[in-house]
């Protein structure tokens, strides 16, 4: 919990620039009207307040369910069983991270707006309901994005501990973290590009309802694959920054704790 908790609140803080740039570039009004480079931290108070226990949530998913599944680097179940655990970490998790990353997107296009005034708009507009908008949308972005990351990232550490006898350091991990992101954020922007329209969406129209399929076929209809790969570099960057703070900071903290 402890070593989860730290690591999702060290890299939210520190790449929240790179998602609020890269939430504007995927934004229906575009990044200049969302507000372009200005007021770059809106939403933070959000990020700070459910980045710990989101992060918690995961890793103490994960692990039980990993050590309740058979693994090892001798399993060739092992990567079934790392998606296994990283999908249903990722299922608890958002019903922390939806109604955080609703009020923090609002935010971050509206950056006139304080958290508080968006988050008492939106219970006083759409109620509890408003606040898990996008829930079905992240958990799809989600367990895909896992399904990529966490099995590579698991091989990558069993391959590289093989090679040089000895299990990786903490370094080591984080190198195979920020190359698991990366590849995992670039494959799975469409589903990204789909849940911001959902979360920001006006209450009644038709992206309001949530329909992950209805809103890719919107964007492609409307902007080609440009569209669905709207703000795929920053999302790499932000990701593959994130894999190695994130990870990274998870095996240290974990390893300083045990």
């Amino acid at each position: 919990l402890k070593a989860g908790g730290v690591a999702g609140v060290f890299v939210d803080l520190i790449l929240f620039p790179l998602d609020t740039v890269k939430t504007r570039l995927q934004s229906p009004q575009g990044f200049r009207k969302a507000g372009g480079f200005r007021g770059i931290y809106a939403g933070v108070p959000s990020t700070a307040i459910g980045s710990f226990p989101n992060a918690a949530a995961f890793f103490i998913t994960y692990e039980n369910v990993k050590s309740l599944l058979p693994h090892g680097s001798s399993s060739y179940l092992s990567p079934a069983t790392h998606m296994v655990a990283a999908s249903l970490g990722e299922v608890v998790a958002c019903l922390i991270r939806v109604p955080s990353e609703v009020v923090k997107q609002r935010a971050q296009v509206s950056p006139s707006s304080s958290t508080l005034r968006i988050l008492s708009h939106t219970l006083y507009h759409e109620g509890i309901q408003g606040l898990y908008r996008g829930y079905k949308s992240t958990v799809l972005r989600e367990i895909p994005f896992s399904l990529v990351q966490f099995p590579l990232w698991e091989s990558l550490k069993d391959l590289w501990s093989w090679k040089q006898g000895h299990v990786v350091d903490s370094w080591q991990s984080a190198v195979c973290g920020a190359f698991a992101g990366g590849f995992a954020a670039a494959v799975t922007t469409p589903l990204d590009v789909a849940k911001t329209r959902i979360m920001l969406a006006k209450a009644g129209s038709s992206n309001a309802r949530g329909n992950v399929l209805a809103a890719l076929g919107g964007i492609w209809r409307t902007q080609g694959l440009s569209g669905l790969f709207a703000g795929v570099v920053p999302r790499m960057a932000a990701i593959s920054l994130g894999g190695f703070i994130f990870l990274g900071t998870y095996e240290k903290t974990r390893q300083l704790l045990l």
